[in-house]
């Protein structure tokens, strides 16, 4: 009998995304289960549980899933579990935060996209200004805008230092540099606006952290990318559907969510597909979802 494909799913939280659990199912596992409130601690054991019970042809059809809602969190699982690998007994890996890893590259892969169609550039030498960015997919974004050769900056509507704290933690966890900025006044948000050639929109849903208003001190302003799909638009002027679309009154061009939205499902499908038919382990995280993001990308303007 032929084995089939099982793929075991952690998260620290009280339960699994279901959105999760759809695509894993779509991407042709034919067994997904959940384990809740798993901690960086009951890793190693789950993992070794995993490995050890289907022998070397086994783990090729075997997976783990790394869900949760917090960025660090779910990069130090990814590490445990690697680390809990005794070859031949290995298996793929992919970590994908509340989505907060695919959304991230996904985001970053379409301002760059934006930046080269419109301005013959890419995010090198930018200055990338992170609204509501202390969260999951903020801080992703920020280290893959930092990775490229921008100048990430968090902004919290908390203040500076809410925004520092988390600037200080992801650059140290992932080895580089993020500044940090207050958005808790409109004279501290427009004074970051002013400075800014990209803005990326990644509060919480249904939360507006740029008015009209606001934009109009954003004078080097480039591109705009909301994440937020809920009314109203995070980022004012940009639509859900928008895609390089021009913001009125703005030199600007606007990416709304669902069109952030449709590369993350679509790098969140590839790679749950790559790790499903790998002939060797993967281990997929951020840097690989971005990756992906941009092969998908550069196929759908070929």
């Amino acid at each position: 009998m032929e084995r089939p494909y099982i793929l075991h799913m952690f998260t620290p939280g009280p339960q699994m995304s279901p959105f999760d659990v759809n695509m894993a199912a779509d991407a042709g596992y034919q067994i997904v289960t959940p384990y809740c409130h798993v901690g960086l601690d009951a890793v190693t054991a789950l993992t070794q549980d995993a490995i050890f019970s289907r022998g070397p042809k086994g783990v090729a059809r075997t997976g783990l899933f790394i869900g949760g809602r917090d960025a660090l969190l779910a990069a130090d699982m990814l590490e445990r579990a690697k680390a809990a690998m005794v070859p031949p007994f290995v298996v793929s890996v992919f970590a994908d935060p509340s989505g907060a890893y695919t959304t991230a590259a996904a985001l970053v892969a379409t301002v760059e996209a934006a930046l080269q169609r419109h301005h013959g550039h890419g995010l090198a030498g930018q200055t990338v200004l992170l609204l509501g960015g202390t969260g999951p997919v903020g801080r992703v974004a920020a280290v893959l805008c930092a990775q490229q050769g921008a100048t990430a900056v968090l902004s919290s509507h908390k203040g500076l230092a809410m925004a520092q704290a988390a600037a200080d933690e992801t650059a140290r966890r992932f080895g580089v540099t993020l500044y940090a900025a207050s958005g808790a006044g409109r004279d501290d948000l427009h004074a970051a606006l002013a400075g800014a050639d990209v803005v990326l929109g990644v509060a919480a849903a249904g939360v507006q952290v740029m008015s009209a208003d606001d934009r109009a001190v954003a004078t080097r302003l480039k591109v705009a990318a909301d994440v937020n799909a809920v009314p109203p638009a995070g980022l004012a002027g940009v639509g859900v559907m928008d895609d390089g679309k021009p913001i009125e009154g703005s030199g600007a061009v606007g990416i709304g969510a669902l069109a952030v939205g449709n590369v993350k499902y679509q790098v969140q499908h590839r790679l749950l597909v790559r790790m499903r038919n790998a002939d060797k382990p993967v281990t997929l995280g951020f840097p690989e979802a971005f990756a992906a993001a941009r092969e998908y990308l550069a196929e759908k303007s070929a």
